[in-house]
């Protein structure tokens, strides 16, 4: 998922990794160059969209826009976490 608005310098990532923490998912979050930021999550359907809702009900007054698209999971993450 890509979140547009006020997501940068607003502790959004480390609510994200909070959010997180209460959900089975793994994956990461990132600050983009251009002003996003990006979510890539990996889990059960409906924990996906448990966790993506947390996240927006944490964040909602810095979000403006959300984009995203699913694709298979690859298993490739351990944990979840913040990327430079």
């Amino acid at each position: 998922m890509l979140f547009s608005g006020t997501v940068q310098g607003v502790f959004f990532r480390a609510t994200t990794r909070e959010v997180a923490g209460g959900f089975e998912v793994t994956g990461y979050v990132r600050n983009l160059p251009d002003g996003r930021v990006e979510l890539v999550a990996e889990g059960e359907a409906a924990e996906l969209d448990r966790f993506i809702s947390g996240v927006r009900k944490a964040m909602a007054g810095y979000i403006r826009d959300t984009e995203g698209s699913d694709s298979a999971a690859r298993s490739e993450f351990d944990g979840f976490a913040i990327r430079a």
